[in-house]
């Protein structure tokens, strides 16, 4: 017998409400992977988040990075040795302190996030022009708010060059600080 959902107000919505943010996940990752589909062979998931950041901040000393994406030094050593490999992200002197190396997109690097990013958009616009216009109202309110309760920005109008990485506040330090 399939589950029916009880009617509002009878059970606690905070377990509906979870159940329908994973569900959403559930669709945003796929679209995630999709977006990825044309770069797979160069870029895995973790490394796209770690372009995304550098697209971001900019110039990067490798300990912020990994404190940002929550990984060891270590994991996120390998991480930019691949990148560096497939020519999507380079190492340059910290002008600031010799001693340091700042990492950074190539231009290759760039053109990736643009471009997964693009795919991304446009599979979720084909998704928000099937809602009706209230439908949408609704979904930008319940979907503020949800962002708002755990911090995280609002995403890059269309013609914003500055993307904003996906899963991480902005209140982190600026590229070459910590």
């Amino acid at each position: 017998m399939p589950e029916r959902e009880p009617p509002a107000g009878t059970t606690d919505d905070v377990d509906l409400v979870t159940r329908s943010v994973l569900t959403a996940s559930r669709l945003l990752v796929g679209i995630s992977a999709r977006s990825l589909a044309a770069v797979e062979e160069r870029v895995t998931l973790p490394q796209f988040r770690m372009l995304m950041v550098l697209s971001t901040r900019g110039a990067t000393k490798l300990v912020t990075l990994a404190d940002l994406l929550q990984v060891a030094p270590s994991t996120a050593m390998r991480m930019v040795d691949r990148l560096i490999a497939a020519g999507l992200a380079d190492r340059k002197p910290n002008p600031g302190n010799r001693r340091e190396t700042l990492l950074q997109l190539t231009d290759e690097g760039r053109r990736t996030v643009a471009d997964v990013t693009a795919r991304r958009r446009t599979a979720i616009a084909e998704i928000v022009e099937r809602l009706t216009p209230t439908q949408r109202l609704a979904l930008i309110e319940a979907l503020a708010a949800f962002n708002e309760a755990g911090g995280e920005p609002l995403a890059p109008a269309r013609d914003d060059t500055e993307p904003h990485p996906l899963g991480w506040a902005m209140d982190m330090p600026a590229a070459g600080e910590g």
